[in-house]
């Protein structure tokens, strides 16, 4: 029998820092935090989630940082944040409304903090703010909140549909859209 480590009650109150400072290059969004990361306190802490290696081979940090040094993203112009701040154990149990409902306070963090670039990871929640139906990965059409908006493959451990090789390179091409003279 699976069990749930965190009650409703919980749920609601093991909110993750988000890691934002005005004017960033890019602030990557979450889905949602998973329940290992309300857990411990840490964006991205399960083992089996590949975004710290995925921002490391990109090119967005010179070395691999780890979940516990989260805040040293602001050194390289990049934030953390996530859609809809309720910790699940699979982003699957989130619905089109939770997004939705979710989307106000979105973009009035995008307007206070003003990143140049806001990356979704992973089509659902763009999907729904956007109430398009077909979203390639890559650069979007239009801007949300006054920023460039980006949709690139989730990372998550759960998300086998991308290799590590493939999940660096959308995680690059955003990069080299940020900073052209960057090499890999």
């Amino acid at each position: 029998m699976d069990i749930d480590p965190l009650t409703d009650t919980e749920k609601q109150t093991h909110e993750l820092a988000e890691i934002l400072a005005p004017h960033l290059s890019v602030v990557f969004c979450g889905l949602n935090p998973a329940l290992t990361a309300a857990l411990d306190g840490h964006n991205f802490s399960n083992p089996n989630n590949r975004f710290w290696r995925v921002l490391h081979l990109a090119g967005f940090t010179p070395r691999l940082l780890r979940a516990e040094e989260e805040w040293e993203l602001l050194k390289y112009g990049c934030g953390i944040t996530a859609a809809v701040s309720r910790p699940t154990k699979s982003a699957g149990e989130l619905n089109k409304r939770d997004y939705l409902n979710a989307a106000p306070a979105l973009e009035e963090k995008i307007r206070k903090y003003m990143p140049t670039n806001f990356a979704f990871l992973g089509k659902a929640a763009y999907a729904a703010i956007s109430r398009r139906t077909h979203i390639e990965w890559g650069r979007q059409p239009e801007d949300f909140g006054g920023a460039s908006i980006w949709v690139v493959p989730n990372p998550s451990g759960l998300n086998r549909a991308f290799t590590l090789a493939s999940l660096t390179e959308y995680y690059r091409e955003l990069k080299l859209a940020i900073h052209p003279l960057d090499t890999p």
